[in-house]
């Protein structure tokens, strides 16, 4: 999985760390008990600061998609054992308040209810399409690897293009 950060968008950037991580759960990139990089060699890896980075995986933590685990650093979850029932909730009632916000802007914008949620059924195949979730071969640089399970060559972290990639700490490799 590959993190990049829009130093333009309006979006913070502990937000985009945040949500390129959910999606690379979702798209099966990252599983549970995928160990993540260490706050400060992600942000070393970005160029960005630790504290952004330590504050998306606090917010990934709370939302109950990481584990934290001292100094073995950050875990992926599985968010159907993990995730206490206040926290399905929580995160159920998010989802439910995004989508009527996403209601109320397309109602104001002349949308119709119909054609609001056919854009959703669009939307919603295209996710649970992604060849990815359905089930594609998994992309295991993220853990540092090659397709064949050897451990990449670049020491930095780094594709051969320069893009810094999501690696594991040093210790857990």
């Amino acid at each position: 999985m590959i993190v990049r950060i829009d130093q333009m968008s309006s979006e913070p950037v502990y937000l985009q760390v945040r949500d390129q991580i959910v999606a690379a759960i979702a798209r099966g990139e990252l599983r549970p008990s995928d160990r993540l990089p260490s706050v400060r060699a992600l942000a070393s890896d970005l160029g960005i600061n630790l504290h952004t980075v330590n504050k998306a995986y606090a917010v990934l933590r709370d939302e109950g998609y990481l584990l934290m685990r001292g100094r073995s650093g950050a875990v992926v979850a599985d968010y159907r054992q993990a995730a206490s029932a206040e926290r399905k909730a929580a995160g159920a009632e998010k989802i439910a308040s995004e989508l009527y916000r996403l209601a109320l802007e397309h109602c104001a914008q002349g949308g119709t209810e119909e054609e609001f949620l056919e854009e959703a059924r669009l939307q919603a195949g295209r996710a649970y399409s992604d060849p990815g979730i359905a089930g594609a071969r998994r992309d295991v640089s993220v853990l540092g690897l090659d397709g064949e399970g050897r451990r990449l060559k670049a020491e930095d972290g780094s594709r051969a293009d320069g893009v810094p990639i999501l690696r594991p700490s040093k210790e857990g490799v």
